[in-house]
């Protein structure tokens, strides 16, 4: 995985500037905030999940989705984000 993979779909960004943003949301917060659609935001996770950039926890039937704190790239992916919205 390189920043190259992340940051290549802007979906995908969206996605995780969202978790990031959150720090724990479920997949039906994620499609509403996004506009993206339920399938599309899904594959996204999937790819952040392999990535070992976010993490997934059931709490029941419910799925929630976090940075995964303990990955040190996670915290330099989210130093990058904020840099690059105080330039916007």
């Amino acid at each position: 995985m390189s920043l190259e993979d992340i940051f290549s779909s802007k979906g995908r960004v969206k996605v995780l500037k969202t978790i990031l943003l959150h720090g724990e949301i479920n997949l039906t917060s994620i499609v509403r905030e996004t506009g993206l659609n339920y399938t599309l935001v899904s594959k996204h996770i999937n790819y952040l999940k392999s990535c070992n950039i976010i993490e997934e926890i059931n709490l029941g039937r419910v799925k929630i989705y976090r940075p995964n704190w303990i990955n040190p790239r996670v915290r330099y992916i989210e130093d990058m984000l904020r840099v690059l919205n105080e330039g916007s």
